[in-house]
């Protein structure tokens, strides 16, 4: 975490925290290789089985209190995206929520000491972020068919300026995947090297560390809340998009 080199100059490393490693020895990382990365991913998906799978089986009339975790995620979610993307956007409903209880948990997880966070990858975030984009297009198209590009022309605007804003509007259309996907890594990979600065100076101070551990405390705090608001984010996003595929004439 920190170190003493020869030179007498304190060496922190925050972004060690973030290397791909194979599970079962050796450096080569082939695409079948079992990594940390697919190991915490994998632990995301058996704690979501867990709430929503698990412990709704008994579906009590009076819940146990992990039903009723699991009913309100789930009457969060659903009313999310029945305001955003509208009742037509309800059969798509299982995939949002699918997005957005994965995101919350691996971001969770990354929370605990000792893991690794997934979701501060970009290849991991890019992936469902493509995923999402490419969905809401293909939709969009056969759904509309030409008609999707109106999602493009801005009738309202001044006809002299169309051209400029559907030339904007293209180029933020396919931006939407990079915002989508970096927002996400690039909030989760910064919380968790500003705690792992701080717990660096922290080893090193020792018996000192009061104001390194009270800021360690006050950061994993707010990486708690960006935890949830990230997954939130990524998840209210796609149901924009998803409203801007049924409905690319509003």
């Amino acid at each position: 975490m920190a170190s003493e080199e020869a030179t007498g100059g304190l060496q922190i490393h925050p972004m060690d925290q973030f290397i791909v490693k194979p599970l079962f020895g050796g450096d080569t990382i082939h695409w079948y290789t079992p990594t940390n990365v697919t190991l915490w991913m994998a632990l995301a998906v058996l704690c979501v089985v867990l709430l929503l799978v698990i412990g709704t089986r008994g579906r009590a009339i009076v819940p146990s209190r992990v039903q009723s975790v699991a009913e309100l995620a789930y009457g969060f979610v659903y009313k999310m995206v029945e305001d955003v993307a509208g009742k037509d956007g309800l059969k798509y409903f299982p995939y949002i929520m699918t997005l957005f209880m994965f995101i919350l948990f691996a971001n969770f997880l990354g929370l605990v000491p000792m893991s690794f966070t997934t979701t501060s990858h970009i290849a991991v975030t890019a992936t469902m972020a493509l995923a999402v984009f490419f969905a809401v297009t293909i939709l969009g198209i056969v759904k509309h068919g030409v008609g999707f590009l109106s999602l493009f022309w801005i009738s309202s605007a001044p006809l002299v300026l169309r051209p400029i804003l559907a030339i904007i509007e293209v180029i933020s259309y396919f931006v939407r995947p990079v915002s989508h996907s970096i927002r996400l890594a690039g909030n989760m990979m910064a919380g968790h090297a500003v705690i792992k600065v701080f717990a660096g100076f922290a080893g090193v101070l020792g018996v000192g560390a009061i104001f390194p551990l009270a800021a360690i405390t006050a950061v994993y705090a707010l990486e708690t809340l960006v935890s949830f608001i990230q997954a939130y984010v990524f998840a209210i996003l796609t149901c924009v998009y998803l409203r801007d595929a049924l409905h690319p004439h509003h």
